[in-house]
């Protein structure tokens, strides 16, 4: 069952594009972050590859999960295609905030920011920011959360400690670091970067290591099917994930 006020939310909160982003934060006042978040799933602005994944990414519940909330400044590591970068762009609002960052070796690229600026330029709430190196992020604010999706793996293919504690840095006091990443149970980190997979307690011990607490954690992602000995895009099925969300101490 939809919540009651869907519908509202949702005529409010569809246009997010520069000159479509004029309504004043007091007319998104009248239904819970819910509704903000289906609005954002069901978004005609969404591309049809992007929602053709939904069944299995589950947006709006990860999203819900993640504790984002209306008016949130986000700094997601690695959006790559924007998929999350849209939703999250239209969840937060117009005063909302996400910073899109981006590695400076797409930023090398002809074309490589191409998609990523795209999507800025629809959402009026996106910055692009290119980073060389997630071990040392500019940002003229301390951000509500920091957000990654399947790419946890590969900064742990490398020294991770200077990454975390640079999210934690950039973080403000209570605020929140998600993890959502492909699975590799009982292996630590020797699959990173072969099999693109990581255990997840490895990923719990890193993290904490960088002064962070685990909040929650969920297994809405998770298939035991998958036989975690070939990389998800090798595997025919959907891919066994799991999801964290941790805490930075007040």
């Amino acid at each position: 069952m939809r919540p009651t006020g869907y519908l509202s939310a949702a005529l409010a909160a569809l246009p997010l594009s520069a000159c479509a982003v004029d309504l004043p934060p007091a007319s998104y006042s009248q239904a819970g972050m819910q509704d903000y978040i289906l609005a954002a799933v069901v978004s005609p602005a969404r591309p049809a590859e992007d929602v053709a994944r939904d069944a299995t990414r589950k947006p709006e519940e990860i999203v819900a999960f993640s504790g984002v909330q209306r008016g949130d400044t986000i700094a997601e590591i690695v959006p790559g295609g924007g998929y999350y970068t849209r939703i999250l762009a239209q969840a937060v609002g117009p005063e909302g905030k996400v910073y899109a960052l981006m590695p400076a070796t797409f930023a090398n690229r002809p074309g490589g920011l191409d998609a990523i600026n795209a999507i800025a330029e629809t959402y009026g709430n996106v910055e692009v920011v290119v980073v060389d190196g997630y071990n040392a992020i500019t940002l003229p604010q301390q951000v509500d959360l920091v957000w990654t999706t399947e790419n946890y793996h590969d900064l742990a293919s490398r020294d991770i400690a200077p990454i975390n504690a640079e999210v934690f840095r950039i973080l403000r006091p209570g605020g929140i670091y998600f993890v959502e990443d492909h699975a590799a149970p009982g292996i630590g980190t020797s699959a990173t970067s072969t099999l693109h997979r990581i255990d997840p307690p490895a990923v719990r011990e890193q993290v904490e290591a960088a002064g962070f607490t685990l909040e929650a954690e969920s297994d809405m992602l998770r298939n035991p099917a998958d036989p975690h000995d070939v990389s998800p895009s090798d595997f025919e099925g959907v891919s066994d994930k799991f999801v964290m969300r941790f805490r930075k101490p007040l």
